[in-house]
C-alpha cells in the first residue's frame, strides 16, 4: 500500500468538503480530499426531479457564484456547480476510495483508506449523513423490492407502492409516483405530513390525501413486508394490502462507527451529537475536526449547505493560527 504525507486530509468530497479545500488551497497547504463515491456524492444519489428548498446564493461557497434558472436550483444544476467549482479550481480529489480508519499517532494522523496509507497533521470529517439509512426493522425488509432511496417515478408506474415517511423526500416520492401512474399508499408515524415539508408542496400532497388520490395512514407504521403485500399497524388493528414495492424513506445517520473509532466523544443521549468547539470546529481529538451535517448527530436537519459552509472558514482560521 502506498505511503502518502499531507498536510490536511479532508473526509468526503460533498459541498462542505470542496468548501474545506478551497480554504487548503488559498494557503497553499498540501491537502487532499478523500471520497468513497462520486463528487457530491450524497447529492447525485438524491431524486431526479429534486428542488432545493434553499436558493441559489446561500447554497454558493467561498462567495463563487451560483447561476440557475430558476430561484430554488434543482439537483442537476447544483451539480454541475459543485463540479465546476472544484475543476476550475483544479481541487486534489481522490473519488471512489474508501476511508478504512483514522487515528491519532503523538502528533500525526494515520489514515487507512482501501487504496493508501496517509499521514498528515490535521483530519477535516465531513462525511454527511447519505449513506447509512435508519431502518424499520420489521420482517421482509431485506426483500428485493424494499429500498431506502428514491431516484425516480418511471419503474413505479401501474405498481402498488407504499411510501414510509412525512418529509421532504417522501412527499416528493409520494407525488412524483402517483402522477406517473402508480398507485400509492403512505404509512405515516406521526399525525400528520412533516412540518418541514417544502410549503409549496405541501398543499399539493394534503389535497392529495384529502381527495383519496394518495391514501395516507397516520399515527401507522409497517408491521411486515411480504412478497406481494404488507400488513400496515394502524390505530385501528393490522391492514393488509397488496403491495409492489415499499421505499422508506425514514432518513439517514452519519457514520457513527467512523466517528467513534477516531475517538470522537458522542453525547451519551439518543441524540449521539459528537462533541467539538463550535468556535473552532475542532473535536475533542486535538486536530481533528468536524465540518456540515455530521457535526449534528441524529439530529440531521439541523446542519445544511447553507448553514454550515462556514465551518471550512472557522476550521482554516483555527489551523492558521496554530501553524
Amino acid at each position: 500500500m502506498k505511503k502518502v504525507q499531507k498536510d490536511i486530509i479532508i473526509i468526503g468530497g460533498g459541498p462542505i468538503g470542496i468548501a474545506c479545500a478551497l480554504e487548503c488551497q488559498k494557503r497553499n497547504w498540501n491537502y487532499v480530499i478523500i471520497e468513497k463515491g462520486t463528487l457530491a456524492n450524497s447529492l447525485f444519489n438524491y431524486p431526479k426531479n429534486m428542488t432545493f428548498f434553499s436558493t441559489s446564493e446561500k447554497l454558493e461557497i467561498d462567495d463563487i457564484p451560483f447561476i440557475s434558472n430558476n430561484p430554488k436550483p434543482n439537483r442537476d444544476e447544483a451539480l454541475e456547480y459543485y463540479r465546476r467549482v472544484t475543476t476550475s479550481n483544479k481541487l486534489h480529489v481522490n473519488l471512489y476510495e474508501t476511508v478504512v480508519s483514522v487515528n491519532k499517532n503523538s502528533e500525526t494522523f494515520e489514515t487507512i483508506t482501501d487504496k493508501a496509507h496517509y499521514t498528515s497533521n490535521q483530519v477535516i470529517l465531513c462525511t454527511g449523513f447519505y449513506d447509512i439509512p435508519k431502518l424499520l426493522n420489521v420482517p421482509g425488509e431485506h426483500l428485493d423490492k424494499v429500498s431506502h432511496y428514491y431516484k425516480e417515478a418511471h419503474n413505479y408506474t401501474l405498481q402498488n407502492v407504499i411510501i414510509v415517511g412525512a418529509s421532504n423526500s417522501a412527499v416528493d416520492a409520494a407525488l412524483e409516483i402517483w402522477r406517473k401512474g402508480g398507485q400509492v399508499t403512505m404509512v405515516i408515524r406521526g399525525e400528520t405530513i412533516g412540518e418541514r415539508v417544502k410549503y409549496w408542496v405541501r398543499p399539493d400532497i394534503l389535497n392529495r390525501i384529502e381527495e383519496g388520490s394518495i391514501t395516507a395512514y397516520f399515527s401507522s407504521e409497517i408491521e411486515e413486508i411480504k412478497e406481494d403485500s404488507a400488513i400496515i399497524k394502524t390505530q385501528n388493528g393490522s391492514v393488509t394490502i397488496p403491495n409492489d414495492f415499499v421505499i422508506a424513506l425514514t432518513g439517514y445517520l452519519p457514520d457513527f462507527d467512523l466517528l467513534k473509532n477516531s475517538g470522537i466523544t458522542l453525547s451519551k443521549d439518543e441524540k449521539c451529537i459528537p462533541e467539538y468547539d463550535s468556535n473552532t470546529m475542532e473535536s475533542n481529538i486535538k486536530g481533528l475536526y468536524l465540518a456540515g451535517v455530521v457535526c449534528g448527530g441524529k439530529e440531521t436537519h439541523k446542519w445544511f449547505i447553507e448553514n454550515s459552509r462556514i465551518h471550512a472558514k472557522l476550521i482554516a482560521k483555527h489551523i492558521e493560527s496554530i501553524k
